[in-house]
Order: C-alpha cells, then sequence, then structure tokens
C-alpha cells in the first residue's frame, strides 16, 4: 500500500523532498493492489488490462484537488455568472429541440422536464464541458494520493463495474479530474445507483446519449424524493427580527407556509405566501443582509446531487428560466 512504501523509505534513511516530489514512484505498486481487490470484486483480467493500459499519476488532478477555488462569491455575483442570459436561451432551445423525449422521460419518473435541462446545463453546459480526464487514471492517482483514499478507491471499483457490464469501452470513460463522468456528471457510484438506459439500446450512455442523460438525471432525482407537484421554492423577504435560529435545511426547521407568514416572511414582490399545505425552509446562504429563500422538499433533493446552495439555486434558477 502507498502508505507502508513511504514508511519504508524512511526505514531505510532515503529522504523524501516532498510527497508530490516522489508520489508516482510508487503508483505502479499501487496499481497491482488495485487491480488485485478488482479481481477479488469478481473483474475480469481483459477488463483490468484495458483500463489500466498506460494509466499513469496525474500531478494535476492532485494539484486541482488541493487548489480548488477559495474565493467566495455572493449569489448575486454567482448567478449572473451561472445562470447568463446565453445559458438560458440555449436551456430555452434545448428544451425545445428534445421536447418529445424529455416530456416522455418526466412522465415515467416524475419530473418536470424543466429541472432535467436545468440539472444537464449546470452540469456540463449541455453536454459541451464533460471533461476529458481517463477516468480511471483521475480515480486511481486521487486514491493514491491518499487524502480520501477509501472514496476515491470505491470510485474505483465501481469505474470497472462500470466496464464490466458492458456500458462502455475504457478508452472512452471519460470525466473531469474528480472522476466525475459524463453530461449529468456522475460519479462511478452514482452511475451504478441511477443512471439507466432512457432510448432503449441496452445500455445507460450518459457521455453521448441525451436520452440515457434524461433519464438518468431524472431517475436520480426520483429516487432522492422529487415531487413533481410541487416546485422547489421561491425568493422571499424577511424581517429583521426574525431569529437566525430558524434558519437551514435540518428537518426540525421546517414549518408550513402558513406559520412562515405568521412570522412575517412574505414573496419577494412583499405579496402574502401562497396558501399551499407544503412544509419550507428558510435559507439565507450568504449572511442577514443576502438573499432569503423559502424552499421545499425538492430543493432539499437538489442538495443530496450536490451539496451546495449555490449549485441548487442555480438549477432553480435555470428551471425557473425555462418555458
Amino acid at each position: 500500500m502507498r502508505k507502508q512504501w513511504l514508511v519504508g523509505l524512511v526505514a531505510l534513511g532515503i529522504g523524501i523532498s516532498s510527497p508530490m516530489a516522489s508520489a508516482d514512484e510508487g503508483f505502479d505498486d499501487y496499481i497491482i493492489g488495485l487491480k488485485q481487490e478488482a479481481r477479488s470484486k469478481g473483474i475480469d483480467d481483459s477488463i483490468l488490462e484495458e483500463a489500466f493500459a498506460g494509466v499513469q499519476f496525474i500531478e494535476r488532478a492532485v494539484t486541482a484537488d488541493k487548489n480548488q477555488p477559495e474565493k467566495k462569491l455572493t449569489l448575486d455575483e454567482y448567478l449572473p455568472k451561472a445562470v447568463p442570459q446565453w445559458k438560458i436561451d440555449q436551456a430555452n432551445r434545448y428544451y425545445r429541440q428534445h421536447k418529445q423525449a424529455l416530456e416522455r422521460i418526466g412522465r415515467q419518473y416524475g419530473v418536470q422536464p424543466r429541472f432535467i435541462v436545468a440539472l444537464w446545463g449546470v452540469e456540463s453546459n449541455f453536454g459541451k464541458l464533460t471533461g476529458s480526464y481517463n477516468v480511471i487514471e483521475a480515480l486511481s492517482t486521487l486514491a493514491y494520493e491518499g487524502r480520501r483514499e477509501a472514496f476515491f478507491r470505491d470510485q474505483v471499483m465501481a469505474a470497472l463495474t462500470i466496464l464490466q457490464q458492458g456500458h462502455i469501452h475504457a478508452a472512452e470513460m471519460k470525466g473531469s479530474w474528480a472522476g466525475a463522468m459524463g453530461q449529468p456528471q456522475f460519479m462511478p457510484t452514482s452511475y451504478l445507483t441511477f443512471a439507466v438506459d432512457g432510448n432503449g439500446d441496452g445500455k445507460a450512455d450518459i457521455w453521448k446519449s441525451e436520452p440515457d442523460v434524461f433519464a438518468s438525471a431524472a431517475n436520480y432525482l426520483s429516487k432522492s424524493g422529487w415531487n413533481d407537484t410541487y416546485t422547489w421554492g421561491r425568493q422571499v423577504t424577511i424581517p429583521d427580527s426574525l431569529s437566525d435560529s430558524l434558519k437551514g435545511v435540518e428537518l426540525q426547521k421546517g414549518k408550513t407556509l402558513s406559520e412562515w407568514q405568521a412570522l412575517g416572511v412574505r414573496r419577494l414582490n412583499g405579496a402574502a405566501l401562497p396558501k399551499v399545505d407544503i412544509q419550507a425552509w428558510l435559507v439565507q446562504p450568504d449572511d442577514n443582509h443576502g438573499r432569503a429563500y423559502l424552499v421545499y422538499g425538492n430543493y432539499q433533493t437538489l442538495l443530496k446531487w450536490n451539496r451546495s446552495h449555490y449549485f441548487a439555486l442555480a438549477v432553480s434558477t435555470l428551471a425557473d428560466s425555462i418555458r
């Protein structure tokens, strides 16, 4: 294992200038261990040969993982960048272009098509930005690097299982530096749980098949608790006197719209909240002076996809812009 190899070098008195400087020296041995584990899980040698052919340590993947942007934009700064007018225009065009498939899949899984398109747009710019990394190579690198070894090692095994099942060839399994794959940017474990065949060809091709992308995204939302009777929520105004302790998406902080109305929460235009018997949560992602939202169960489902209020609000904003 990687850690045992490093300890051995220290014991021999061999200096290591930095983990990154020597990180790829034991990578080949680490790959041998991954192959052994995969064989024990029933992965064929032919798949392993194809998957690991030419695999090398990718330093830039580790660098990207360690140096993710730290600057926090406010929602007022972020949303216009995440949901610009050109993306809204494209979302509406793609909605019309794929309307028949989207409506069929929406009915099948109980998910409004506009949210499927919005997720597609936010995750990969409608399939244009899916990543060019070899997924096995990227995942193996990040597992070997070690900070989240167990997570990425599990992802390697899941990716190999996908190859074993014949959904895609290893050379075509491309994704982000973190191993997120295809147009919906599924991690391999999410693929195995949620990816489905949307066009009837027997494969769940989230890389090239739009119907498979749409069906897989809808299946993810459906299995995670989506309810197409309702939307996601709305931006609201709140009184200055409202306690911060009431804000958040924790289960116990949910209240009915009538209860929020009694606490002084109003629609953005100052009108009363809808008279609908639905549970809602108050979120204010920035601070007490930033945007406030009442969100419903579907928003909670979006957070299961990505635990980021900014992500969920970008998807929701784009979905609301599709007509």
